[in-house]
């Protein structure tokens, strides 16, 4: 997650900041990226680059990191319009301030809402890819590698697989919730609003 979404934000930053040819060529990566599923796509690093907890890391954060340029991408095209970007700009602001100083602090209540989903997309894919071998080895743990083993035992030990089943589902239902509640946190739209009672 954390890998995603610095390389997302970086990118997304740079490519609706600067936007032109460079915005082009970092979009059509992002398209050819989000053309194939994930989870296919993981599978498809994974078998290619082999198994391993770096490989992993990569293979999942290269499946995510489109997501977090779309959002950071969307939201530098909506801070650029504002009156004190603008402002900075005709004072001379360099690139650099404008992104660092101005852009990306405005735009971090998306992206960190977006890290939140990313993270449940991490935590599947890496649990999808343990379970049918190409995640990491054993004996690194993982709750996916523990579903596959314990499949040989479903009738005699249903639990081995139970178990880790309701630790993933929990997981993601938690993070999930994270995130539904810092975007109606973080969304400036709901700032100031009170509860008027029924008269």
């Amino acid at each position: 997650m954390v890998m995603a979404v610095s390389v997302g934000l970086t990118l997304g930053v740079v490519s609706g900041y600067y936007g032109g040819r460079i915005d082009f060529v970092i979009q059509r990566g992002v398209d050819v990226v989000m053309a194939f599923p994930g989870i296919l796509l993981a599978i498809g690093i994974m078998a290619f680059i082999g198994q391993g907890l770096a490989n992993l890391v990569v293979a999942i954060s290269i499946v995510n990191i489109p997501r977090v340029i779309r959002v950071a991408r969307g939201g530098v095209l909506q801070a650029s319009q504002l009156d004190f970007v603008e402002a900075a700009r005709a004072l001379g602001a360099t690139d650099r301030t404008l992104m660092l100083r101005h852009i990306v602090p405005t735009i971090l209540a998306p992206v960190i809402v977006q890290a939140t989903f990313t993270l449940v997309y991490s935590l599947r894919t890496e649990a999808t890819l343990n379970f049918i071998g190409l995640g990491v080895p054993p004996p690194d743990p993982s709750w996916g590698g523990l579903l596959d083993e314990g499949k040989a035992y479903i009738q005699t030990a249903p639990w081995l697989i139970a178990v880790p089943a309701i630790a993933i589902a929990l997981a993601i239902l938690a993070l999930n919730l994270l995130g539904d509640g810092l975007r109606d946190y973080l969304d400036p739209r709901q700032q100031g609003r009170t509860d008027t009672p029924a008269l």
